[in-house]
């Protein structure tokens, strides 16, 4: 999640790495004004092929779908 309450979904082999990445401003061009951001959710994929599908998902999905998953997976934000 970024500072201004946006959602941002992406992918990564190393969460720490990418978000520690993202808190130095050398993350996506989107989380860039909107620091710190925060990890609400991680899932590991059998295979890079599932966890981009899974991520173009997320992001084509209304934020009322993203509070819902997140909110059925017992996470606050």
């Amino acid at each position: 999640m970024c500072a201004d309450g946006t959602f941002y979904g992406g992918y990564s082999p190393d969460l720490t790495a990418r978000i520690a990445a993202h808190n130095a401003g050398k993350g996506a061009k989107y989380t860039k004004p909107r620091l710190p951001v925060k990890l609400l959710y991680g899932e590991e994929f059998d295979n890079k092929h599932d966890a981009l599908s899974a991520e173009w998902h997320f992001k084509h999905q209304p934020r009322a779908q993203k509070e819902a998953f997140l909110r059925a997976h017992g996470i606050a934000w």
